[in-house]
């Protein structure tokens, strides 16, 4: 959780930031702000997870390093959302994941290669991993049907109740009541405002990122990997569906309709990690909080590598380089499930949450 010394550093610098409000149209914290006089805990881990880093106010203030103030909103919310993420996980032996996540991530994923490989060698042989195959069911000649349906859906259903969890324990230590949860216009508000990255506008030019210079890029590049994320999970949902419910088995035609989507949301991962981990690499250190920047960098690594090889299967599954490369693919993908509720994406729930808290406040105010 957050230490103490964090905590009241952050209630000075929101009380600085109260007194000037020079930055209240950038973005919804400072609206949020405004709506306080004291900050306390659960008052700092909400205004962080809306906090999208645009880093617009610290270019901005004038109160920023080197003043003797040193008002730095985007390295103290980033500090606060990676104390917070780790103090909401559960259960809490596994809350270290978040700390040294690149490595944690590393190990994880070249862990799920050594068990897979182990297994297919084991019980499919040599041969079956090194020979083309062709035809309907391809796939399941290398890795059986079971052994490629069962353990992912126990890893998403696990990644989903931990996560569902922290949202759950956010909501309550962030004072947000159980009725709320429910308001309909609350939450298509913040669904609007997360589809379309609202925040990520800053004060409406863009973000200040990788510099002081206003660019749209970063907003786009997530956009990417955003949408393409979404457009790989339609593809496996329509796969399952075809084997499943119409017995179709994978491999599917270019044309289908899950090669399609995978392929435009491979395409689309691929230039969006790319790009944000340049952005990333180009970017000022000086608004960086170092846990947030090891969970970026860990997650966009892992999103690429998952996306190229899949690429690169779709490319040579007729070759006999196919059973290598599923088995490569799968301890990717299984990988970044192990890990996602341990990460950065930790972030698209506690961002989602204070968004719904943040709309339900705005109208209140509004009406008041």
């Amino acid at each position: 959780m957050p230490d103490s010394e964090l905590i009241q550093d952050g209630a000075r610098q929101m009380t600085i930031c109260n007194a000037c409000r020079y930055c209240e149209g950038y973005c919804a914290v400072f609206p949020a702000m405004e709506q306080r006089r004291i900050f306390t805990k659960a008052d700092l881990v909400y205004l962080a997870n809306l906090c999208f880093d645009c880093r617009d106010c610290y270019y901005a203030c004038q109160y920023a390093p080197p003043h003797e103030f040193a008002v730095n909103v985007p390295k103290l919310m980033g500090e606060l959302r990676a104390d917070t993420y780790r103090e909401y996980s559960w259960p809490a032996l596994l809350s270290g994941l978040f700390k040294r996540n690149g490595l944690a991530v590393s190990l994880i994923t070249l862990g799920a290669l050594v068990t897979i490989a182990f297994f297919v060698l084991m019980f499919m042989g040599r041969d079956v991993l090194l020979a083309p195959h062709l035809g309907e069911g391809a796939f399941y000649r290398v890795v059986p049907y079971a052994a490629m349906t069962v353990p992912p859906t126990i890893i998403a259903l696990y990644g989903f109740a931990v996560l569902l969890a922290g949202a759950l324990r956010f909501w309550r230590e962030t004072q947000g009541g159980v009725r709320e949860m429910i308001d309909l216009a609350a939450l298509w508000r913040a669904t609007a405002d997360a589809f379309s990255l609202a925040y990520m506008k800053g004060g409406g030019a863009g973000c200040n990122y990788p510099d002081a210079a206003f660019s749209n890029s970063r907003r786009w590049f997530h956009h990417l990997v955003f949408y393409g994320f979404l457009l790989d999970f339609a593809s496996t949902s329509v796969a399952a569906f075809y084997d499943h419910f119409l017995g179709w088995q994978a491999p599917y035609p270019l044309l289908s309709w899950p090669v399609v989507l995978g392929t435009v949301g491979g395409i689309g991962l691929l230039i969006g990690t790319s790009g944000l981990m340049i952005l990333k690499w180009r970017s000022d250190r000086d608004p960086t909080a170092e846990p947030m920047l090891s969970m970026d960098v860990a997650f966009l690594v892992i999103l690429f590598l998952t996306s190229f090889t899949g690429m690169l299967l779709l490319a040579l599954r007729e070759t006999a380089a196919m059973g290598t490369l599923l088995v490569v693919h799968l301890a990717l993908v299984a990988g970044l499930f192990i890990t996602m509720p341990y990460g950065k994406f930790a972030h698209v729930v506690y961002r989602y949450a204070a968004l719904v808290r943040y709309a339900i406040e705005q109208r209140r105010a509004e009406s008041s």
